[in-house]
């Protein structure tokens, strides 16, 4: 009977697998199989251990971790194969509850590697060496530059001929995306970080056009 409930479990997470595991794509490195939440459930699931995991979601969904993670534990004994899929049943489990309590949309699990460019893997290495100045330099010289070549451009679009309405236009976009760029940077700055923010792959930063 014990074996017949497992195998009842194993179809249903691997229904479940398949159905939360349709996407190729997802919106920030939590959602990636090397990211700090699947790094968490392989270590849940290697000491038996559901705390490690409950930390990742809000307190109203440790009901749904711990009983997707007691279910995981119970398909894992069947066979080598089984084990794999319970244990993406999870991982999937775990990123879906997990962006959902911070208000973002899920996606699906990206695969190992995925390039977030290299603010990410700055700050997870400030943390493990416990060295924040790396980071700091970063942004530094991503803001400088991005700060200065828009402002280099605007610069040489403002004097125009004003019967000229294309030049003008040319300028109004240059100068829109300057101010509307350091705006955004000041903005982010001033502001409390909270929640989760898009984390695209590697991308030069972005203007700011006028809508």
């Amino acid at each position: 009977m014990y074996n017949k409930n497992l195998k009842v479990t194993f179809a249903a997470l691997a229904l479940l697998a398949a159905v939360f595991g349709t996407s190729q794509t997802a919106q920030a490195h939590c959602d990636s199989l090397d990211g700090p939440v699947v790094h968490a459930a392989r270590a849940a699931l290697s000491e038996n251990n559901v705390n490690l995991v409950l930390i990742w979601v809000q307190p109203d969904d440790d009901d749904a971790i711990t009983h997707a993670f007691e279910r995981t534990l119970a398909v894992r004994k069947l066979n080598p194969e089984a084990r794999e899929l319970a244990d993406m049943y999870f991982f999937e489990t775990l990123v879906r509850i997990h962006r959902a309590g911070e208000g973002a949309p899920y996606t699906g699990l990206k695969p190992a590697g995925t390039d977030f460019g290299p603010s990410i893997p700055a700050t997870d290495k400030a943390l493990a060496t416990a060295d924040v100045e790396p980071v700091l330099k970063l942004l530094s010289a991503k803001t400088e530059r991005g700060v200065r070549d828009l402002f280099k451009n605007t610069l040489a679009k403002k004097k125009f001929d004003k019967n000229n309405v294309q030049a003008g236009r040319g300028f109004v976009k240059a100068y829109v995306e300057y101010t509307h760029y350091v705006k955004s940077i000041h903005d982010s700055a001033a502001s409390e970080a909270a929640g989760h923010f898009p984390e695209t792959a590697a991308s030069p930063p972005a203007a700011h056009p006028h809508k």
